[in-house]
């Protein structure tokens, strides 16, 4: 099974019950924009923390009629985030969604031992890209979170991704190690890593995937580039997953394929209890609306 367009997300989180989403410090433009379009679609029911005043303004001037929709008075963006937690855990809201609040305090709230959203992973962004350049949708992991990851980082990392794929039917999605060449070298810690994430992967330690690396990002996505290298994987050309080495390169990754490669995202925080939404003001409205309806569909 494989999905060509961000608009079969959208049908899987339809043909799911509704989900409740909580959005912290909702009184953002751009965040409510994408909460009325996902809510008129019919993939979430939005719960609004923040300042209901400015929150019930923007929503007059976006047209976006709350009628039904649940509004709580929270000024404070930090305690926003608490209560937007708070909702999840009281079994009153699925999904977390970051709105007119810095992330560090968002992240705060999630990672309260007693009253946040732990599972005791680390967290990590999953982006679901579609290309124009691609034959079907892929991943790329991690674009925004963790900075330099360690090797078992990383595997947790790669799980949280596979994990996305599961929720959304594919059972055995393909995972690429990437980095700067396809072969070990042992002065380059990515490809150790990657041969390492291989081995485990063939030994049964990670499971749920197929993982070969390292690969340098042409043979990860071409076959005919693999094939000239002499590369014969079940992966190279056909990766549903790039897992990106650091932050550094998985970012510049990321955003070259939004702002250059014609690319649309869809992108969650995983592994907490719940998926999260946060979106980003470069973000256009496709991308924005596409994240809640990739929460959604899992």
């Amino acid at each position: 099974m494989t999905y060509k367009s961000l608009n079969d997300i959208v049908s899987i989180a339809k043909g799911k019950e509704t989900r409740r989403l909580a959005v912290a410090a909702a009184a953002d433009r751009h965040v409510l924009e994408a909460v009325k379009n996902a809510y008129l679609e019919g993939i979430v029911i939005p719960k609004l923390i923040g300042n209901k005043a400015e929150i019930e303004k923007i929503c007059k001037e976006i047209n976006f009629d709350l009628t039904g929709i649940e509004l709580f008075e929270e000024k404070n963006p930090a305690l926003s985030a608490i209560k937007a937690v708070a909702l999840i855990k009281e079994g009153k809201a699925d999904i977390l969604m970051k709105g007119l609040v810095s992330t560090a305090p968002l992240l705060k709230a999630v990672l309260d031992k007693e009253n946040g959203l732990t599972k005791g992973s680390t967290l990590s962004h999953f982006a679901l890209i579609e290309s124009p350049y691609y034959h079907k949708l892929f991943g790329i992991t991690d674009a925004a979170m963790n900075i330099l990851p360690g090797f078992d980082e990383k595997v947790q990392i790669l799980n949280n991704a596979v994990e996305v794929f599961h929720r959304l039917g594919i059972k055995n999605p393909k995972v690429a190690v990437v980095g700067p060449l396809e072969v070990v070298n042992p002065k380059i810690e990515s490809t150790t890593h990657a041969a390492m994430l291989t081995v485990m992967n063939k030994r049964g330690q990670i499971q749920g995937c197929i993982v070969d690396g390292p690969f340098a990002i042409d043979n990860a996505v071409s076959k005919e580039a693999a094939e000239h290298k002499g590369i014969i994987s079940d992966v190279a050309g056909d990766a549903d997953i790039l897992l990106a080495p650091d932050l550094n390169s998985g970012n510049i990754l990321y955003k070259t394929l939004m702002f250059l490669g014609g690319g649309t995202s869809a992108a969650v925080i995983m592994g907490a209890r719940v998926p999260i939404v946060l979106t980003s003001r470069a973000d256009d409205e496709r991308s924005k609306m596409m994240s809640i309806a990739l929460a959604a569909a899992m």
